[in-house]
């Protein structure tokens, strides 16, 4: 597809940056939205879907259609995804592409999410390195936030730093595109920006750049802080401290138009073997993962002492065995075990990667479940291995011959009693 000369259309967007954002939202993959278009199907007339996207967005013409709402159980109530039709998702793509260079120039060093060259784990590993040296935390929750966030201060951010007016004008036509419920009934939207939406990130970031991140670096200059998008921790030195801090951010987030959580936004001690100082509260989680007093080793020594840090959350590991549980493996009898390495390992490996990186001894148990399951399909799959005996000395050869035949091998190749026969 050649270039469009400047002429041709009052906006200037290359068909090259519809080609990439479409490349983008096709690794991603992800469901259809509301026309029901599968990333299969939108395939099937590949050139003429991409050009229409071009053509359309650089014309003015473009208008979202409604955002598929998808209800997704959460602890404590239910958090509505919202997925954009593919097209939606190629064209917000667009526009995040054109802004993220820029909040790259402007960013806050301690804001983490959704940034190149950073994750999730470098936010809980600067995490645990401050909780080290500092007493006190404060475990930030803002309350409906991606329901919350009001449109106007957001198209402000977005003014700020962008001098193309069509994406401004895009910006404003995906903030108030409906929510499309299941039942058919669509909700108008004033606020807020739907999670799931490939723009929603860019533009939850950068409204809380202004609105968070740079108030703290003004107002509270030496106090450190870990962000990623809307989950964020605040460290402090001490408790007095951290009660005046946790006032003001909250009086902060009602300047903006949003609410701290009043139950899950807590003060937490940090304890360990140096800090004696009596609290109720000695735990977070942040990203998946809980921080709290564990027993650790000095590898120098030997000897052992409480330590305040991160491992796999209690929900996740929960959560995760509910996905194992859920995939029925016993009933997959006309698969080989290849088969099923093949289908699980890359999601145990993700499990790993992520979960791995600070006291993974916590996922332990988890994966003995995966291997719980595994011996449950060779028991149902070979009527020979219906004695627990015969089973076990099958999975004990198994193990040694076949070490790398599953990612979590690595870590744990026994199954727990417990599992074993169920």
């Amino acid at each position: 597809m050649g270039e469009p000369q400047q002429s041709e259309k009052p906006f200037v967007i290359s068909k090259r940056e519809v080609w990439e954002a479409y490349q983008k939202v096709k690794a991603n993959k992800g469901a259809p939205g509301v026309d029901g278009v599968t990333l299969e199907a939108f395939e099937a007339d590949l050139r003429n879907n991409l050009y229409r996207i071009w053509n359309r967005m650089s014309s003015g013409s473009y208008f979202p259609p409604p955002v598929r709402a998808v209800p997704i159980p959460k602890k404590g109530g239910v958090r509505i995804l919202g997925v954009p039709t593919i097209a939606d998702r190629i064209a917000q793509t667009v526009v995040a592409a054109r802004l993220e260079p820029r909040m790259e120039e402007i960013f806050h060093t301690d804001s983490d999410g959704y940034r190149p060259g950073r994750s999730a784990i470098d936010a809980v590993a600067k995490c645990r390195e401050r909780c080290w040296k500092t007493d006190w935390v404060i475990d930030l929750d803002i309350q409906k936030f991606f329901d919350s966030c009001p449109h106007d201060l957001i198209v402000k951010a977005v003014e700020a730093n962008t001098d193309q007016r069509w994406i401004v004008m895009y910006v404003k036509r995906w903030l108030i595109a409906p929510l499309q419920h299941p039942d058919g009934s669509v909700d108008a939207r004033d606020r807020g920006t739907p999670q799931g939406s490939a723009v929603s990130p860019c533009l939850a970031n950068l409204f809380l750049h202004y609105a968070f991140d740079l108030w703290m670096a003004r107002t509270f200059p030496s106090l450190r802080f870990e962000r990623y998008v809307d989950d964020a921790v605040v460290h402090c030195t001490s408790k007095r401290q951290a009660l005046a801090v946790r006032t003001a951010i909250g009086q902060r987030m009602e300047q903006v138009g949003l609410t701290l959580h009043p139950d899950k936004t807590k003060l937490v001690y940090c304890q360990d073997s140096n800090r004696r100082h009596r609290y109720d509260t000695v735990s977070f989680d942040f990203l998946g993962y809980t921080f709290r007093p564990r027993a650790a080793g000095n590898k120098r020594t030997g000897k052992m002492f409480t330590s305040f840090a991160p491992a796999m959350s209690r929900d996740k590991i929960v959560a995760k065995g509910k996905e194992v549980r859920q995939w029925r493996l016993h009933l997959r009898t006309n698969d080989t075990l290849a088969d099923l390495a093949e289908q699980l390992d890359p999601i145990v490996r993700g499990w790993m990667t992520y979960w791995g990186h600070f006291n993974k001894s916590q996922m332990f148990a988890l994966l003995r479940r995966v291997n719980a399951y595994l011996m449950r399909w060779a028991r149902k799959k070979y009527k020979r291995l219906r004695s627990q005996t015969r089973l076990q000395a099958w999975w004990d050869r198994l193990v040694t011959n076949e070490p790398g035949m599953f990612a979590h091998w690595q870590w744990v190749t026994d199954c727990g009693l417990s599992f074993a026969g169920r």
